[in-house]
């Protein structure tokens, strides 16, 4: 198998997989923290994993979403670390693969803190001390890299800074590094452009801007660290159409122009959308979501042409959407290298 560093040589797309959390709760687990079922429910742990490599994904991603001391805190784990949560949930993903007997890729994934940081607050009386939030990455991302991950993934940020935070601790394992950030829609009152910004007001630009200033990092600029730069998931809650694959495909349209504006349009793109808006069925009060699987791959097209080269889905995606987007790539849905 091919090491992921040659994989991004390829310019054939990767194949993600899909929601996580949501595909623990169709199978009856309910935690108060999702990577408690690394330790709680390592068979439905792997089969998850499993069900989205027989959907079709070429990588997958570790149930390490919420696996941080400073989430294990607030869910009052006990004696249970995020070094040995994260260490679990690489080798069920792991094992995953090995059953499956497929060449697939592991990301491990480093989080979000719960709440603001330091940086971005201003202090600690309402913020999380950067201290804590670099101490919690480099915990979960030891018991990652133990556990044999291909790459880090720092993902749903709603901080660029933080993501800088965690790239810099990232960059220490010598893996391939991806960083996704979580927009939702605004727009300019005197241009009415509209521009994607994180909930702490951060665009794609400014994240870029703010990976290379070395303001998190000792000085160091790092985007050379980083191989891969996109979205996840969406905040939208109200806007169906900036959600989704419409999100991801304005997103990475901006991302694109971005990375173009410091001369990195050699980096690949990252897109991993919610599907759509999600919604409450007033009779079963449960949750779904407004763009299924026929409605996401429809859009591949435009997504590819954008530039996006991992693709995948998050919250309220299932296999069947993974399944949907390897039908409809291998159907032909070309991106910018094929003209």
């Amino acid at each position: 198998m091919r090491s992921f560093s040659e994989r991004l040589n390829d310019p054939e797309p990767v194949l993600f997989d899909g929601g996580f959390g949501t595909q623990l709760f169709a199978r009856g687990v309910e935690l108060p923290n999702s990577a408690l079922a690394n330790a709680h429910h390592a068979d439905t742990v792997v089969e998850v994993h499993r069900s989205y490599i027989e959907a079709g994904s070429e990588m997958v991603q570790t149930n390490t979403f919420v696996a941080s001391s400073l989430h294990l805190e607030m869910a009052e784990a006990g004696d249970l670390s995020a070094g040995r949560l994260a260490g679990l949930a690489a080798a069920h993903a792991r094992r995953a693969v090995e059953e499956s007997g497929r060449e697939v890729y592991v990301a491990g994934s480093l989080g979000p803190s719960p709440g603001a940081i330091e940086a971005d607050a201003g202090d600690t009386d309402f913020g999380i001390a950067d201290g804590r939030v670099r101490a919690a990455h480099q915990e979960v991302a030891e018991g990652l890299a133990a556990g044999g991950v291909d790459l880090f993934l720092v993902e749903t940020m709603f901080s660029a800074r933080e993501a800088a935070i965690a790239v810099d601790v990232a960059r220490g394992f010598g893996l391939p590094l991806a960083v996704c950030l979580t927009y939702k829609y605004t727009r300019d009152r005197r241009t009415r452009q509209v521009v994607y910004r994180t909930d702490w007001g951060h665009s794609a630009a400014d994240a870029v801007e703010i990976l290379g200033s070395g303001e998190h990092s000792g000085g160091d600029d790092l985007l050379p660290s980083i191989q891969l730069l996109g979205l996840n998931c969406g905040a939208e809650s109200t806007r169906e159409e900036h959600s989704g694959m419409a999100y991801a495909i304005e997103g990475t349209r901006q991302t694109a122009e971005a990375l173009a504006g410091r001369g990195l349009d050699g980096l690949r793109l990252v897109a991993y959308p919610n599907a759509g808006l999600p919604k409450m069925d007033r009779q079963t009060r449960q949750t779904y979501y407004l763009q299924g699987p026929e409605v996401m791959s429809a859009h591949l097209h435009e997504l590819r042409q954008a530039g996006g080269w991992l693709i995948g889905g998050c919250c309220g995606t299932t296999p069947d959407h993974i399944r949907a987007f390897r039908d409809g790539l291998a159907a032909g849905a070309g991106g910018p290298e094929d003209g």
